[in-house]
């Protein structure tokens, strides 16, 4: 069973997303915060990640500066409700495999998430 960590600091967003992964057989981890993410990702070594951009503790670049500095090349798909050129241009450099935006549309999630677990 593909397993999927959700980083988000909204419980509502966390929540609805991992019951409607958890409904598509895939086992669903997630996370507050960014210091969370990093010890879930290294203790249950996800096959994909769901990370927010905005989070209060850390940001989603930061948790990924984090992990790529570990050698960590974890699959990571970042959710943003914002754009920022230098931001995204950081996010890809560090090997993100796309964005998805907010508000979530579950149907470009599912496409998205679906896709990269089948690899």
């Amino acid at each position: 069973m593909s397993k999927l960590l959700i980083v988000d600091d909204e419980v509502d967003i966390r929540e609805f997303a991992k019951n409607f992964f958890r409904k598509r057989n895939i086992d669903v981890l997630t996370a507050s915060g960014g210091k969370e993410a990093i010890g879930i990702i290294e203790k249950e070594k996800p096959d994909l990640v769901l990370l927010d951009v905005r989070m209060e503790e850390m940001t989603g670049l930061e948790v990924l500066r984090d992990l790529r500095a570990k050698s960590n090349s974890v699959k990571v798909i970042m959710v943003t409700g914002v754009e920022n050129g230098e931001s995204i241009k950081e996010a890809n450099d560090l090997g993100v495999l796309g964005y998805v935006h907010k508000p979530l549309v579950l149907e470009e999630l599912e496409k998205v998430v679906l896709a990269e677990l089948k690899r």
